[in-house]
């Protein structure tokens, strides 16, 4: 008996170290450089337009833009996979086969326009915008969004797009009449990727936007009815409550840029952002199925925030002094700013004084 006593009290009491101990390195607090321009990103949290009400139209954001285009971001990146990440996930279809159903876009069309697949197109794309002119003509702007297409980056080929003068977005130079159906249908689909960043990355000159989600962290549950149950009862709580009841009101006034202002000042404030814990993954980690299906779900949802700050850690690495702008799901935000926060060389920026 005295022997099991002691057993459990140094169990007790190594899972009670465990959970003080405090790493005595903070990456935080040892910021730079010393000298020239810092990394600074704004995250900026978005709904996901698609999803709106009806009474959401596209120039409600007009106000939105303004404020984004008077920051001058020198780069944007978006929560869209990367060409070559849907490419190596189609190579592992066991695994993958239903998140590239879900979040990658078929290049079939555009390859067959240009003759590229996604890793020839990605590297054209890269050769091409290493020798790109100052001031580029029509046709080579019409390539470089063909080129884009086929390498799985529709709101960079969109950048392009929008980029022409209106007389000059036809067919010609890799555009099939197909390629340009699909971007005419790009240009006005209600998606904040292209609505909101390839419309401000064209106004401001820039010659793309810069995919960072990942989806190649998740798994199929074993038995996805059971999950869903496990985790939609855990969601079911009051500050998901509270969180329908708020964007309900938020919503009524989607018909006005101010109204649209003020749905983006709500979800990016310091409340929401704390809060899409108590709503979402907090209850999920703590669901009581001997399946632990709340925290694989958890696991996912750090796992990747964890790769999309890395991918958005790597645009300002490799441009260093940039002015970045990420645009991405408003549940994200609070997540990547910890993580991001966590990096040596980014200086975050607060959203509210724009959003005022």
């Amino acid at each position: 008996m005295r022997l099991r006593a002691l057993l459990i009290s140094m169990t007790l009491c190594g899972a009670a170290a465990a959970q003080d101990y405090q790493p005595a390195f903070d990456p935080s607090r040892l910021k730079g450089p010393t000298a020239g321009p810092v990394n600074e990103i704004m995250v900026l949290g978005s709904p996901h337009l698609a999803y709106l009400p009806k009474t959401f139209q596209p120039s409600s954001l007009s106000l939105l833009n303004e404020r984004l285009a008077a920051w001058k971001p020198q780069a944007i990146a978006v929560e869209d996979r990367s060409g070559p990440q849907c490419d190596l996930m189609r190579r592992y279809p066991a695994r993958y086969a239903e998140a590239v159903k879900s979040y990658c876009r078929d290049t079939a069309t555009a390859k067959a326009a240009t003759g590229l697949d996604v890793p020839e197109a990605t590297a054209e794309a890269e050769k091409l915008l290493a020798a790109w002119p100052a001031a580029p003509s029509a046709a080579q702007r019409r390539r470089l969004a063909a080129v884009f297409l086929a390498g799985g980056e529709e709101a960079s080929a969109v950048v392009q797009w929008l980029r022409l003068p209106t007389a000059e977005r036809r067919a010609g130079d890799g555009l099939d009449d197909a390629l340009v159906a699909q971007l005419q249908k790009l240009e006005v689909r209600p998606n904040e990727s292209v609505m909101i960043a390839s419309r401000l990355a064209a106004r401001l000159g820039h010659e793309r936007v810069y995919a960072m989600d990942d989806q190649s962290s998740g798994r199929p549950y074993t038995d996805r009815k059971a999950a869903a149950a496990a985790i939609e009862k855990a969601w079911d709580n009051p500050a998901n409550a509270k969180r329908k009841k708020d964007a309900e009101i938020l919503e009524r006034g989607l018909g006005s840029a101010e109204g649209v202002l003020a749905l983006y000042r709500a979800y990016n404030s310091p409340a929401h952002v704390a809060a899409s814990f108590d709503v979402d993954f907090g209850p999920a980690m703590n669901e009581p199925s001997p399946q632990r299906f709340g925290r694989a779900y958890v696991g996912y949802w750090e796992t990747r925030n964890l790769r999309m700050a890395a991918n958005i850690r790597d645009v300002v690495g490799f441009m260093p002094g940039t002015r970045l702008l990420v645009i991405v799901g408003a549940s994200h935000k609070g997540y990547l700013e910890a993580y991001l926060h966590q990096m040596h060389d980014v200086r975050l920026v607060d959203t509210a004084p724009l959003l005022r």
